[in-house]
């Protein structure tokens, strides 16, 4: 039986059900992080398509249904919430071409990866599994609003932070920090602590093995959903709207 959801058309949902993340795909993870380079990569290039990437996909493809139950404006697309197994190294002094990890990026519908809005990130690699929720590189403009949203809503925000079933999830809010409360905004300010902030996201860290098992969408879920409060907070805060 295929995996399918009612937002894809046919041809992009023809992915087999997800019974576990291969541990081939790790040890193929493992092998290029000694051996990362173009030559490599296409002799063994057969492998990353049957042990990391189509059972990405296949977990990608699994997880929509849930999202439709706790975000449905979130989109999870085999094809376009993987992420590319290459590096942009245009810019970076570490000139290996490729990730060691593989990755996934949930983004509200119609928006592009890691470009507008708060979303879901997950990655596997040898030796842990990431999750994680919220915003990591806001531009200044969807700063400003966030910080505008943390001051007119204080109590929502708090809410959602300081929810024992969040917190014990997850801890605490991560993300850089400005030195002092930003400009239009007094010292004082009851928000300050969290007005000072630059990022805002949460994140776990599970054992590699959690992903060899056929039930870990249902794991992923169960977190996505617990840092759903503070991924639409953010959404709503930025003008994104259901």
């Amino acid at each position: 039986m295929k995996a399918q959801s009612s937002h894809l058309p046919f041809d992009e949902i023809l992915f087999p059900p997800f019974t576990g993340f291969p541990r081939e795909g790790i040890a193929f993870l493992q092998k290029l992080k000694r051996n990362n380079n173009r030559e490599w990569f296409e002799k063994h290039k057969p492998d990353y398509e049957t042990f990391v990437k189509l059972p990405m996909q296949s977990l990608i493809a699994s997880l929509q249904p849930h999202f439709d139950r706790f975000a449905p404006e979130f989109d999870a697309n085999p094809k376009r919430s993987l992420f590319r197994i290459y590096r942009d190294i245009r810019f970076s002094k570490d000139k290996t071409p490729y990730k060691t990890h593989a990755a996934a990026h949930f983004v509200l519908r119609g928006k592009p990866k890691g470009i507008e809005g708060s979303g879901y990130y997950l990655h596997i690699e040898p030796g842990e599994v990431f999750l994680g929720g919220g915003i990591y590189m806001p531009d200044n403009d969807q700063l400003k609003k966030i910080r505008l949203a943390l001051a007119a809503n204080s109590g929502n925000f708090l809410a959602i932070i300081e929810n024992k079933n969040f917190k014990k999830r997850f801890g605490k809010l991560e993300g850089e920090h400005l030195q002092r409360v930003p400009q239009g905004y007094e010292p004082g300010h009851p928000m300050a602590e969290w007005l000072k902030m630059k990022q805002f996201f949460v994140g776990v860290s599970l054992p590699e093995q959690k992903c060899f098992s056929k039930s870990f969408p249902e794991i992923i879920a169960g977190i996505f959903e617990k840092a759903a409060p503070l991924v639409r907070f953010l959404n709503e805060a930025m003008g994104y709207t259901r």
